[in-house]
């Protein structure tokens, strides 16, 4: 039966679309009165941790530790998760920080920034397939998927904290 194959399909489907959605309409709210401008060296660390966490759960899983493997990456998502509510939040409560790079430099932060976005829309299906698929039991589909997912969750993390780096001199 499909289902089985995929037990979540339709509500990783959804929130898949929705959480977009819902980042960029929230990102249409602001909130004032709320200073929350030291969120985003704490979100970019949450990156930069994800990043090595990430790194260690492959390591662990090849060397057969899969109950470390499990705890790295359920931390992983968590700490993910975290990220994205920082993100929303300091969105809401301050204003927009342009880049002040120029020349080529700014091409460079603009084609990370732009690829750093779009892979973390792509990312979110991913990680819920491929988590899914291990809660599931069904760990030759998790670690085809997982295959795909790793690549893309890790340059999405340190791709993060290179955008934090780049635009961070600009900060208010």
């Amino acid at each position: 039966m499909e289902g089985s194959k995929e037990p979540y399909k339709i509500l990783i489907i959804i929130l898949s679309i929705l959480i977009p959605i819902v980042v960029a309409v929230l990102f249409q709210v602001k909130i004032e009165g709320y200073d929350f401008s030291f969120l985003p060296p704490i979100y970019a660390t949450i990156n930069g941790i994800t990043a090595i966490l990430l790194t260690t759960a492959v390591v662990a899983i090849k060397n057969g530790k899969r109950i470390l493997h499990e705890r790295l990456m359920q931390t992983c998502v968590g700490l993910s998760a975290s990220f994205l509510l920082m993100y929303v939040i300091y969105h809401m409560t301050s204003d927009s920080t342009s880049y002040g790079g120029e020349g080529i430099i700014r091409y460079v932060y603009f084609f990370i920034l732009i690829t750093h976005i779009a892979l973390s829309v792509v990312i979110t299906p991913l990680v819920l397939f491929t988590l899914s698929r291990a809660l599931a039991g069904n760990f030759a589909r998790h670690k085809a998927l997982a295959k795909f997912t790793f690549p893309i969750w890790l340059y999405v993390a340190v791709t993060g904290v290179v955008v934090y780096l780049m635009i961070s001199p600009y900060y208010k």
